[in-house]
């Protein structure tokens, strides 16, 4: 079964609505069901486990992982989500480490990933990040660049997230981690294509067991988006299968 989540704001809420009706019109859902809430602490109790879900504002996965409480978590998004302020779309991933929803996590494909006022704190325990692009980080006094996307081979990365993660993880993936041009979420964009991604999503489950994954950031700019709908489409099909 398939659980859709038409949490956030009114663009979210719709989006998510709309992702569900464009799966039923192609013929490739068959079983799932509806949970709202307009309350993050009231989620958890009332979504069910299941095996995927498609999400409106990204900060309803803190409300799943509280629910299935996996051992480790690989989130593909084009933001860290690891900002330590409050509790939001950007931080979600943070408070769910803090809080031990998950003991360990890694990051795929980020572009922005410094914190955007001096009183944001970036949460750096029990995390791994693989950036889309070079970057690099201040390592006992000397700076390092991180394996990323544009100068490390996937398989070296996978491989490494592997050994750090175990062989079971909970799967998150956040459709702004793709390029402005498939206008599927309502913020920042990636660097990503969609051939990239489902490259990357064929390599993680041919490597890890995915015990439950989501799909999130669906807004409604998806309705005027072609290549948004055939991204959705794709995806979740691949996931599904």
């Amino acid at each position: 079964m398939v659980t859709f989540i038409p949490f956030g704001e009114k663009p979210n809420r719709e989006g998510v609505l709309y992702v569900l009706n464009l799966l039923k019109r192609n013929k490739i859902l068959e079983d799932y069901m509806i949970v709202e809430s307009s309350r993050i602490d009231l989620l958890a109790e009332r979504i069910p486990v299941d095996r995927g879900y498609v999400v409106g504002d990204h900060l309803a996965v803190y409300g799943i992982v509280e629910k299935l409480r996996p051992q480790a978590l690989l989130s593909i998004d084009a933001h860290t989500d690891l900002m330590h302020d409050y509790l939001d779309h950007g931080s979600w991933l943070a408070y769910a480490l803090e809080d031990r929803y998950v003991n360990r996590a890694a990051v795929l494909a980020p572009v922005l990933m410094i914190p955007t006022t001096e009183r944001t704190e970036l949460w750096t325990r029990r995390v791994k990040i693989y950036p889309a692009l070079l970057r690099s980080r201040k390592v006992r006094g000397k700076w390092r660049a991180y394996k990323n996307l544009q100068t490390t081979p996937l398989e070296e990365i996978l491989t490494d997230a592997r050994k750090y993660l175990g062989h079971e993880i909970y799967l998150t993936v956040d459709m702004d981690v793709l390029r402005p041009e498939y206008r599927i979420a309502r913020f920042q964009h990636g660097e990503l294509t969609l051939e990239e991604l489902l490259t990357l999503l064929e390599e993680i489950k041919k490597r890890f067991k995915i015990v439950a994954f989501d799909i999130a950031e669906v807004s409604d700019r998806i309705k005027r988006s072609k290549l948004g709908k055939k991204a959705i489409l794709e995806v979740f099909s691949l996931l599904m299968g």
